[in-house]
């Protein structure tokens, strides 16, 4: 703002999320606000914003604020809580600034609107995106006439919310219809800004499945409005991000790119058909990078900063404040809004909760399986629902078809990562199997998924006081850079010391397996850890083997290829399953790998004889990927990012296959039933013909020093 008014403004903001730095950097602008105090009911967050952006002061609730007197609260909260901090600000005395949306329903709206006349306190809503500049600009060039009469106008947003680690769910994954509340009310401020008032709105929704905890990720809205229709397509799967506003007229088109803040102009001009298109499109992209190039310049020297909607909303609050008018979004344009978005969003909160719904007979089913829908999980499951088990599921969405009908098995959704998902699934149950985990992705996909899933279910599973948990870890535990491929490999064998070094999926197997000892050891959980080598059999025919690293579609060979593979057939691994769930000592560890030897070459073989549209193979010797993956450690230095290519995890990979399952034969009964070979008659069906019979233990020095080489 160009001019101070005569009387400064104190200021607190209430919620500490990332909208909070947006509110801050456009308070800061305004010369005569003092920020006064930041809360948050996570006060630690609270605090840290406070020491970040020099506020002199944090809290945990609006009461504890009232001790600095401030005359101004922006309440930055989730939505479920704008009444309620909105409702205690005005009761302090506070004009209040709320963000989008204005509440959860027209109740609550009305409720503060009241209360704000009530103690005779401004009340106003950030609807930025209407105060955004360059829609400020449109708006404008409409009301000059530019592109005549408007017939309708399309809303374009697409988005993507933070990656979850795990922890009480964050509000975005909540509710069905918490998309359309969250980024549609943009486009309804779009719609009646261009086109008036609203008077019916058709909305519809689907989930494509990419992020497995929102469940309505793409949506489509017919709004007719008073002066034409218009069209709002949010989603979570379009990339690159687009904002993107398109107005049109009886006499051309408006385009806005809110992002890069660029209006152009398509004018309806006097040419044949084709040559207007050519002419008229050539002019708009010559404008748009003249544009596209300015823009960047001001961004470069920071006139331009990222939501500027937001920072002209403040302005133009605090302009109105100091003027003693009325705001320029007012509350019963904050509560029409608010109306509209709940005639979305409700259906789909109702859809949501149909479809997770949670069975509340779940005594019914004593034994509770995570990761079901997984490839182990699911030969499990099958071959509890043939005894005659009775099984309950946790899993992400479903349920899977090949068990959706069967009265033997009930159904939880959620995400391991969600404590108290895990609490539901578990209490009542007297069985757990923990078999999941998550198998790629990202650190935050493999934190949340098997490290925090892990913690929940132990948590838990001592919590109702559970008989047995049966968890499944995993060989890439061990320290594989140390251990000799002519020695035996016991449970007793030394962990591995550098898993960060390994990757996300050793990393999180060790750490989650670590939990679940430190339960066994303390004598509140009967535990027993079951640690299969590489699980295969039909279904996983396109698992690439140890040692074989998948690069796109071609699976490179670390060697000539005469690496021997620690395997183990997925049904062997269901017998030891059912075993530890009735045998063996409580707080038991067990290897589990056939003693029956197969190399690289011969399940290769075995897999490109037998799997269409088999992936390209190439071997390629170890000291050729050494060389390229100290190259990679290089790039990754100067870039400073990690990438998979080390020479440390090349190191880990050899022929470790005398695996010591003494241990599970004597506690558990265990040995393979079906076996390799079998196994691989059954995966494989080309492997009888075309594959030599399988090694034995006397020949893994001769495989491991051919390996070496």
């Amino acid at each position: 703002m160009s001019t101070s008014p005569k009387r400064r403004f104190r200021v607190g903001l209430v919620g500490a999320g990332y909208v909070s730095s947006y509110h801050i950097r456009a308070l800061r602008a305004l010369n005569w606000i003092d920020l006064v105090a930041i809360a948050d009911l996570d006060f630690d967050r609270a605090r840290i914003a406070a020491e970040r952006y020099k506020i002199p002061a944090a809290y945990r609730t609006v009461a504890e604020m009232a001790e600095v007197r401030p005359e101004v609260i922006h309440v930055l909260t989730p939505p479920s809580a704008h009444c309620r901090v909105s409702l205690e600000a005005l009761e302090m005395g506070c004009h209040v600034f709320v963000e989008k949306p204005m509440a959860m329903s027209v109740e609550e709206c009305d409720r503060m609107i009241a209360k704000a006349g009530d103690v005779r306190r401004v009340l106003s809503v950030n609807h930025s995106a209407r105060l955004d500049p360059i829609v400020q600009k449109a708006l404008t060039l409409v009301e000059e006439g530019t592109i005549g009469e408007i017939l309708a106008v399309d809303f374009l947003r697409s988005s993507s919310y933070p990656a979850y680690s795990g922890g009480p769910l964050p509000v975005h994954y909540r509710d069905g219809g918490y998309p359309f509340r969250d980024l549609g009310v943009h486009g309804l401020c779009m719609m009646e800004a261009f086109l008036g008032e609203i008077l019916e709105l058709d909305v519809s929704y689907r989930s494509t499945e990419h992020d497995p905890n929102l469940l309505f990720d793409e949506w489509q809205a017919l709004v007719h409005c008073e002066k034409g229709t218009g069209h709002i397509q949010l989603s979570w799967n379009v990339r690159p991000l687009q904002s993107e506003v398109t107005v049109r007229g009886t006499k051309g088109i408006l385009r806005l790119d809110r992002f890069l803040q660029t209006c152009t102009v398509q004018h309806n001009l006097p040419l044949p058909k084709s040559a207007q298109r050519i002419c008229g499109a050539a002019a708009a992209a010559v404008g748009a990078l003249w544009k596209l190039a300015w823009n960047g310049a001001r961004f470069a020297t920071g006139a331009l900063v990222t939501s500027p909607g937001i920072q002209c909303s403040i302005q133009e609050f605090y302009r109105c404040l100091s003027q003693g008018r009325a705001p320029v979004v007012t509350p019963h344009e904050g509560r029409q809004i608010v109306y509209w978005a709940e005639k979305a969003a409700l259906p789909a909160d109702a859809d949501k909760e149909r479809r997770l719904h949670h069975p509340d007979n779940l005594k019914e089913f004593p034994i509770l399986v995570t990761g079901g829908s997984g490839f182990l999980g699911r030969h499990l499951v099958q071959r509890l629902i043939e005894a005659n088990k009775r099984v309950r599921l946790l899993i992400r969405r479903g349920p899977p078809a090949w068990c959706a009908g069967d009265r033997r098995v009930s159904f939880i959704n959620g995400d391991l990562g969600d404590p108290e998902t895990v609490d539901r699934a578990v209490r009542g149950a007297s069985l757990v199997y923990h078999l999941g985990a998550a198998t790629s992705g990202t650190w935050t996909d493999f934190e949340r998924g098997t490290v925090c899933g892990t913690k929940n279910v132990v948590a838990s599973c001592q919590e109702h006081s559970v008989k047995r948990l049966v968890y499944v870890s995993s060989l890439s535990v061990l320290d594989y850079n140390a251990l000799s491929p002519s020695m035996p490999v016991a449970e007793s064998a030394p962990m591995e010391p550098h898993p960060e070094r390994r990757g996300c999926y050793t990393l999180s197997k060790l750490l989650a397996e670590r939990l679940v000892t430190e339960a066994a050891a303390d004598r509140r959980l009967p535990v027993i850890i079951l640690r299969p080598g590489q699980i295969f059999g039909p279904g996983a025919e396109k698992t690439s083997p140890y040692g074989t690293l998948a690069v796109g579609s071609r699976w490179i060979v670390v060697g000539d290829g005469s690496c021997a593979l620690p395997l183990v057939y997925v049904e062997d691994v269901v017998d030891a399953l059912v075993r530890a769930a009735g045998e063996g000592v409580e707080g038991s560890l067990f290897h589990l790998v056939d003693q029956e030897i197969v190399t690289q070459n011969q399940y290769l073989d075995a897999y490109l004889a037998s799997v269409p549209e088999a992936l390209q193979i190439y071997r390629l010797p170890r000291k050729l990927l050494y060389g390229a993956a100290l190259l990679a450690e290089i790039a990754a230095a100067l870039l400073r990012c990690s990438l998979p290519l080390t020479r440390y995890r090349l190191g880990g990979l050899k022929s470790l296959v005398n695996f010591d399952c003494t241990a599970a034969r004597t506690g558990l009964g265990w040995v393979p039933r079906i076996g390799v070979q079998e196994g691989l008659r059954r995966t494989f069906p080309g492997f009888a013909a075309r594959t030599p019979a399988v090694a034995n233990h006397s020949e893994i020095s001769t495989l491991s020093q051919t390996a070496k080489s």
